[in-house]
């Protein structure tokens, strides 16, 4: 059996493919497999990895079923316990994957582990080092432009990235794959959430390291498909995973969060395209979307994720150590990054 199994969801990036390729070629651990899913690329993705690269197992989908699905599709065919997900245009470093499964032996509770993930243009630049989610309802890649001397601790976030994060199989089997209602955007988020509801935990490994070119597939920084989507994903993140009461207790902050982004984007001329979002999925969300299971025997971990490393983080409802409106209202200088959303 091979130790671990390198997921890479691929649509139309031929470009990256060899720096990925040729990175994981030269890992210092040789038990793993590298399952490459194509999303129907019609750039020659899928004849440059059969001539460059014959030992790397394709799967080719007809059509671009987006991020969720692609991903999916990998992780049922790995024969390995543990599954690493890793971007098309990212380039590893040659310990990589020996220091992300190290990692995740470490924590026997662990869901996920995510490397760190710096710049590829920029190598003093981070790029992500976790995600977290705070009170306004704004998701964001933690570290994202920061110096990469800053996050070499070690630590439990909120959600990997699933850019470069390693998972193990057992547990995604326990509590459902990555859900192809996203297609693309805060998928990882969602499971990470999903996790810490059921009592796992996920951590930032920094000793793994990955360069990351960053919107590979999906193009520019801003762009309609990426904004559009994130708005329409981010309803339903929260509609799907917090139970009612915390969607009340919260809704004055998410309304905030909202509005602020609306105007933000709206000054990017892709102010429709985020209300759009915002609006298919309103309209979607209470008829066909199945609620995370809550039950009094998970409101701890509900708590805690409400706790967890920042005070930023407000998920649950009830005051833990500090003050509810402590808890609400503190908020660390990062989260804001003035005012530069980095869309998951």
């Amino acid at each position: 059996m091979q130790e671990v199994s390198v997921v890479i969801p691929n649509f139309n990036g031929m470009a990256y493919l060899d720096g990925v390729l040729s990175s994981l070629e030269r890992q210092t651990i040789r038990n793993f497999e590298v399952i490459l899913v194509d999303n129907g690329s019609t750039d020659g993705s899928c004849a440059f990895v059969s001539a460059e690269y014959p030992w790397v197992h394709m799967i080719q989908l007809p059509e671009n079923y987006g991020f969720s699905r692609a991903v999916n599709e990998g992780i049922r065919a790995a024969r390995s316990p543990y599954v690493l997900l890793l971007n098309n245009d990212t380039e590893a470093e040659p310990d990589f994957l020996e220091e992300m499964v190290a990692a995740l032996r470490r924590h026997k509770k662990a869901f996920s582990c995510q490397a760190k993930m710096i710049q590829l243009h920029d190598r003093d630049k981070m790029d992500d080092a976790g995600n977290y989610y705070c009170a306004l309802g704004w998701a964001f890649a933690r570290g994202k432009g920061k110096d990469i001397r800053h996050y070499d601790r070690e630590q439990k976030i909120f959600s990997t990235c699933a850019g470069a994060a390693i998972y193990r199989k057992k547990f995604i089997d326990r509590i459902g794959d990555f859900d192809e209602e996203h297609f693309a955007y805060l998928e990882d988020l969602d499971i990470g959430y999903r996790a810490r509801i059921c009592g796992y935990q996920n951590w930032y490994a920094p000793k793994a390291k990955v360069y990351h070119v960053g919107s590979g597939t999906s193009g520019s920084r801003y762009n309609q498909f990426k904004i559009r989507y994130s708005s329409r994903n981010n309803i339903y993140l929260i509609y799907k995973n917090m139970p009612f009461l915390q969607i009340v207790l919260n809704l004055p902050f998410f309304l905030v969060g909202f509005g602020a982004k609306i105007l933000f984007f709206a000054s990017k001329g892709f102010g429709r395209e985020y209300l759009a979002g915002i609006k298919k999925r309103l309209f979607r969300s209470v008829a066909k979307t199945k609620k995370s299971d809550f039950s009094l025997r998970n409101l701890s971990a509900f708590i805690y994720s409400s706790s967890l490393n920042s005070g930023s983080t407000f998920l649950g409802v009830l005051p833990v150590k500090t003050s509810y409106f402590h808890r609400i209202f503190i908020f660390r200088r990062e989260d804001f990054i003035a005012f530069e959303f980095h869309l998951l």
